[in-house]
């Protein structure tokens, strides 16, 4: 299987970030375009690019985190920190699968290549 797909854990929830909307870049010509836009579905996943469309090249994913944390009204001291969270990645072999993961709380994240 080839692709770019990605999946969003709510940390302070303990789930999918089910609604969250993201925005995909490639670079070209030194400039970002934007080339989707998602939504997450009900288990915090979306599917960015099918196996085709994946070039080689630099990426860029933006994540409208902080309307999720609003909206589930996460339990925290103080408002969320986080707002946008932007992953930028390089596809070097296009016949592969990329997965973008992003374990994410309102003050802080992580990611990684996941399989």
């Amino acid at each position: 299987m080839t692709g770019l797909t990605t999946h969003i854990l709510d940390l302070t929830a303990g789930g999918p970030a089910a609604g969250v909307d993201i925005r995909l870049f490639v670079k070209l010509a030194g400039a970002w375009t934007q080339t989707v836009a998602v939504r997450t579905d009900e288990n915090g996943r979306a599917a960015l690019l099918a196996g085709t469309e994946v070039k080689a090249g630099a990426y860029r994913l933006e994540f409208e985190i902080g309307p999720h944390f609003r909206a589930s009204r996460a339990t925290t001291a103080e408002p969320g920190f986080l707002e946008t969270v932007a992953i930028e990645f390089t596809v070097t072999d296009p016949l592969a699968h990329y997965h973008v993961p992003l374990l994410v709380s309102p003050f802080g994240y992580s990611t990684y290549r996941g399989s």
